[in-house]
């Protein structure tokens, strides 16, 4: 998939995550985008990216937040 599919921006506007302790360890940024959003590892920001669209990272959030992941 093309991230122009997504309506990438040429600059998306990155935030870091709020589980971010600033102390170097895993996190992530994620940016809004027209269609969906971009994730990347804020450690390797030029690595890769990955696209989701919205309900699909609505769902990602909601079992984040209520721990309900298959183990």
């Amino acid at each position: 998939m093309k991230s122009a599919s997504f309506g990438r921006p040429s600059r998306p506007t990155w935030v870091t995550s709020s589980y971010s302790n600033g102390a170097g360890g895993e996190c992530v940024e994620w940016a809004a985008v027209e269609r969906g959003v971009l994730v990347r590892d804020s450690k390797r920001p030029d690595a890769f990216v990955i696209a989701a669209g919205g309900s699909s990272w609505h769902c990602f959030l909601r079992a984040v937040r209520h721990d309900t992941f298959a183990s």
